[in-house]
């Protein structure tokens, strides 16, 4: 693999997921050892241990959506068992449809493009992701969408002068990891939908 900055941005990403992800995982086993050992219980402890769970959800989201993609298969058990995770406690229901796994680098964009999905539903909804035929669909529905047009237009390859920020980097990282991947980004809108397919 070449180093260029998408590559590396990747890279980088995958580091600091594993490096965060041993040591949520020991936290969450001493919770289990106080829980068991009797010396801790109470709302204290639940609220602690779900905060663990989400962190490791979304470390596990993280790892697949900004780290290094490839052609190595993904199970279709891993990818819904991070989905479901994601999904406890959270504004927006993640469903994944797919009957089979795929290549990481095929579920890196539909996890870029969910995270897009997941900033034009301030009030919650769902994000389904489904394949037939090789073409991916990703679609947010919920009420109320929040659609900053200048944002979108980046997506689908467009011209957009709207600034990237932390909290929209996946805007800028899914047209180059669909441009990666030989894939256009497809970009559909109604009232209370957006579906993006590659």
């Amino acid at each position: 693999m070449g180093v260029d900055n998408a590559n590396l941005a990747a890279l980088v990403g995958s580091r600091i997921c594993h490096d965060l992800i041993s040591p949520v995982g020991a936290i969450n086993n001493g919770l289990e050892l106080l829980g068991m050992a009797g010396s801790m219980s109470g709302p204290e402890l639940e609220l602690i241990s779900d905060s663990v769970a989400n962190a490791n959800a979304r470390i596990r989201f993280f790892r697949i959506a900004f780290g290094a993609a490839g052609d190595q298969q993904m199970g279709r058990a891993e990818l819904i068992s991070v989905l479901e995770d994601i999904s406890k406690g959270g504004r927006i229901n993640y469903q994944w449809s797919p009957l089979e796994g795929c290549t990481r680098s095929e579920a890196r964009l539909s996890l870029l493009a969910a995270l897009c999905l997941e900033s034009a539903l301030p009030y919650g909804g769902t994000v389904k992701i489904f394949c037939a035929g090789g073409k991916w669909t990703v679609m947010g529905e919920g009420r109320k969408l929040n659609v900053d047009d200048e944002l979108w237009a980046r997506v689908s390859g467009g011209n957009s002068n709207a600034e990237i920020t932390p909290a929209l980097v996946q805007f800028a990282l899914l047209p180059e990891a669909a441009k990666e991947a030989d894939r256009t980004v497809r970009l559909e809108q109604s009232l209370e939908k957006i579906t993006l397919q590659f």
